[in-house]
Parts: structure tokens; C-alpha cells; sequence
């Protein structure tokens, strides 16, 4: 290159000096591709591409799916069969056609759609790694205070039934809790953190999410604020 312009010459640092902006640009950008994977992968999107919750999507309905009761003695995975099979994400051929999730008819068995009448909570949660069984118990005194009005559904990703009955019996939980036992159900909603919540408005339409953990003032103060809104829609709608 001209003017000796290279690393190996001679001349001091002043010649050197452009080449820390682009190693600085190079770090930002390496920082930068990192928060987008690490966002990719603890975000929940619908099959639709659009996050849940997110106010320049407008509101977007639940997935619906059908549960085991963790208390129950029943066996089998989640159903998230569709009702309408033309345009779900996951249709219903008709060499393998599935009862639509809020259809079956099961003894033992949550169905999301029976938790559309009020506003609705849900929570998806697992044992492997950090605390989310502790989270589980802030989501338990929120059922508690609350439940008269509004709607409360966990749901334990991939462990076993006895393991759960076992953390139900050791935390006293008593509110409702469902089985994903193959994790086809957080696959469908996306769910990348534990634990995950999803805020609903009645009907079963998506108002907001959180991920992480959150104290009982952060998570009681988002459950009244899914209630406040949950009016305005209403005086909105009529």
C-alpha cells in the first residue's frame, strides 16, 4: 500500500490508529448478533412469527391445547390439535385427523379453552436448572389471592408425573397444574425461559409475557394490570 501504510510500519501508534475502530466496530457487532440469539431463544412467538403480547402485533389469540392434570392418574401428552384444520400451524390431515383440543372429552384432562371466561394466567415452568419451582410458589399465592376472577394454569415441560406430584405435595401448590410431557406444547408457544408467563385477556387473547422471575409485588402489580385493561377492552368492545 502507499505511504507504508501497513501494521509493520514504522512511524509510532498515530499510523496503527484506524484499526481500533474497526476492531471496536467488530465487538459491538459480535455483542450485538449475541443479544439477537439470546433473544431469539427467550422470546415466545406464535406460529404466526409475532410475539405474543407485542402491541405492534395487535392482539393475538391463544394456541389451543388440551393437558394432562399432574394430579390426575392419567396418561398420554398434550393435544394441540386446532379446530380449524385448513390454516392451523399444525393442520389435521385427514389420514391422521386428531379431536381438536378444546373437543376432547377426557376425564383428567385441562382444557385451555374452559379458562377463556375471565382473564387468564399461564405459566410454563420446568425443574432443569434455576429456580423456577420457587417461582412456582409466587405463582401459587397470586392463585390464591386472585383466583376469584381471574383464570390460573401452569404447565410443567418434560418432567415426569411422580416428580411433579412430589413438588405439589413438598410446596402445598393447589392451583391448577398441567403436564407437557413430550414438550410439544412449548414448542408450539415458543417457550424459550423459565419460567414464562403469559397474560390473556378473556377469549383467550394474548395481553402480554414475561420471562424470568418475578417477586410478588412484580407479579401481583402485572395481574391487576391484565384486570384494569381487561375493563377498558370491555367498555371498549361494547
Amino acid at each position: 500500500m502507499e505511504n507504508g501504510s501497513g501494521p509493520n510500519n514504522e512511524g509510532g501508534g498515530d499510523q496503527q490508529s484506524p484499526i481500533r475502530p474497526r476492531t471496536y466496530s467488530l465487538i459491538v457487532g459480535i455483542a450485538f448478533i449475541a443479544l439477537i440469539i439470546i433473544a431469539g431463544v427467550n422470546t415466545l412467538n406464535t406460529n404466526n412469527g409475532g410475539l405474543l403480547g407485542a402491541s405492534n402485533e395487535g392482539d393475538l389469540p391463544l394456541e389451543q391445547f388440551a393437558v394432562p392434570d399432574a394430579r390426575a392418574d392419567v396418561s398420554g401428552d398434550a393435544n394441540i390439535a386446532q379446530d380449524d384444520c385448513d390454516s392451523a400451524h399444525i393442520p389435521c390431515p385427514q389420514d391422521s385427523r386428531r379431536t381438536p383440543a378444546c373437543e376432547v372429552d377426557v376425564p383428567g384432562a385441562i382444557r385451555v379453552c374452559d379458562l377463556f371466561n375471565r382473564p387468564l394466567v399461564l405459566s410454563f415452568w420446568f425443574t432443569r436448572g434455576g429456580s423456577c419451582p420457587d417461582e412456582e410458589d409466587v405463582f401459587e399465592r397470586a392463585y390464591r389471592l386472585f383466583k376469584e376472577k381471574v383464570n390460573f394454569l401452569a404447565i410443567d415441560i418434560r418432567d415426569s408425573s411422580d416428580k411433579v406430584q412430589d413438588l405439589i405435595r413438598e410446596h402445598h401448590w393447589t392451583h391448577p397444574i398441567g403436564l407437557d410431557r413430550d414438550g410439544a406444547l412449548s414448542n408450539l408457544y415458543r417457550v424459550g425461559g423459565c419460567p414464562t408467563f403469559i397474560y390473556a385477556y378473556p377469549g383467550g387473547i394474548a395481553q402480554s409475557t414475561s420471562i424470568g422471575e418475578l417477586d410478588d409485588q412484580e407479579f401481583f402489580s402485572k395481574i391487576k394490570n391484565l384486570q384494569r385493561l381487561t375493563k377498558q377492552r370491555e367498555r371498549t368492545l361494547r
